[in-house]
């Protein structure tokens, strides 16, 4: 039993210095704590002095304990210094729940303010997004909507509507440029009108002469079955020779007039053909002026439209316009390809009616030797009436020949003045 009574005060010696050092490691704790801001220093301080006081009387009544020494163990007054601590420690709880409560009505105030303050800045941003859209309205959309129309326009063949290009923004750029393409296409349309007034003029010109050439012709045909005829006369009577042959070489006469007058329609006729080749060539150049712009305006149309790219949503007018420029670039290069197609088969065929036209004059070319050759026979005839039947016989292959001739002229005539017209 003694034994027991010995162990027993130990265990709670044990007991009380581990709660001691527990608690002392939960107040090292709170001591680690920053300062509450508004609290009263002068009561932390009381606090500690009095949990120092309160801790060592704990810790020596647990050491006299541990001695056996009960009678100074309860000497050492514990419970007053306990009231002590705990009516300070009662009244920093106060001070605390009292600066929460501030703290709650504090942050409610804070709250309400700052809920204030963004309504406000919601509203202000409202109304910052409302401003924002009508001066891009104003500024983007509505002149990109004109823009967008004039090129809609240019598309469908009016290059006469203005567009208003006023400012120094992208718009006001992009709007310039349309209008720079819009007054080159007006300027090359023109001179493409102009163009194919002169091949008209000249196709005129060329079935008027294959029409007075082949009229010629086939009044020169007239004049040689003439010929024919007083050749059967001169066969049929000796008596009328030298009549009919002075007859002859007077018809002689007339178609080499004739035939100096057709070759000088030929000669014409080749002057206009060379002028129409010039008019041609010089269409061709204007096509690629055309083909030019085109495609200066699809490069315009491709830099729209990167920029639209770099510019993100807010550039989704500008791809927009890129698209339509793009296009009607692409329709002005298709429309100089047909009109390149068109020139060159009208080159064609004015290849082709110079060199029937060429071939005509040296049919003339021929005529006139004929006739040249006709005129000498008649002489011969008039000075020597021995050589009569031979020069007849000559003369009546000459007619022939010139017959065939003048029918192949005549031809040729109508064919010049198909391809003309």
């Amino acid at each position: 039993p003694a034994g027991t009574q010995r162990q027993h005060p130990n265990e709670l010696v044990n007991t009380a210095k581990n709660l001691l050092a527990d608690a002392q490691i939960h107040y090292d704790k709170y001591y680690a704590l920053p300062e509450t801001p508004g609290m009263d220093e002068h009561l932390a301080d009381r606090l500690e002095e009095q949990y120092r006081v309160y801790s060592a009387t704990l810790t020596q009544m647990n050491v006299l304990l541990g001695q056996g020494n009960l009678e100074d163990m309860f000497k050492q007054n514990a419970e007053q210094k306990q009231t002590a601590m705990q009516k300070v420690y009662r009244e920093w709880r106060e001070a605390q729940a009292a600066l929460t409560a501030k703290g709650i009505r504090d942050n409610e105030s804070d709250y309400k303010r700052i809920l204030w303050i963004l309504s406000a800045v919601m509203l202000l941003v409202i109304a910052v997004i409302i401003s924002s859209w009508i001066a891009m309205r104003r500024v983007l959309l509505l002149p990109l909507e004109e823009v967008i129309n004039h090129i809609r326009a240019i598309a469908a063949g009016d290059l006469t509507q203005p567009i208003q290009a006023e400012g120094k923004n992208e718009m006001a750029i992009l709007a310039r440029n349309v209008q720079e393409m819009q007054t080159a296409l007006a300027n090359t349309v023109g001179v493409v009108r102009e163009g194919a007034d002169t091949i008209y003029t000249g196709a005129g010109e060329i079935s008027a002469g294959s029409n007075d050439l082949s009229s010629r012709t086939e009044q020169q045909a007239a004049s040689l079955e003439e010929t024919a005829a007083s050749m059967e006369q001169l066969t049929a009577t000796v008596k009328q020779n030298a009549d009919n042959a002075r007859q002859a070489s007077r018809l002689a006469l007339d178609a080499s007039s004739t035939a100096k007058k057709g070759g000088n329609v030929v000669e014409g006729v080749v002057r206009t053909m060379d002028e129409i080749a010039t008019s041609s060539s010089k269409i061709a150049q204007i096509t690629n002026v055309i083909d030019g712009i085109a495609f200066q305006t699809n490069i315009l149309a491709l830099n729209a439209a990167v920029e639209a790219a770099r510019a993100g949503e807010q550039g989704r007018g500008f791809a927009v316009v890129a698209g339509e420029v793009r296009t009607l670039a692409q329709r002005s290069a298709q429309a100089a390809k047909e009109i390149k197609a068109l020139i060159d088969d009208s080159g064609e065929r004015v290849n082709a009616g110079s060199q029937l036209v060429n071939e005509a004059g040296a049919t003339m070319a021929e005529i006139v030797n004929a006739v040249t050759r006709v005129t000498d026979i008649m002489g011969e005839i008039a000075s020597a009436s021995d050589e009569q039947s031979r020069g007849i016989d000559q003369v009546g292959q000459a007619v022939a020949e010139m017959d065939r001739v003048t029918q192949q002229n005549a031809s040729l005539g109508e064919e010049a003045a198909a391809a003309a017209a």
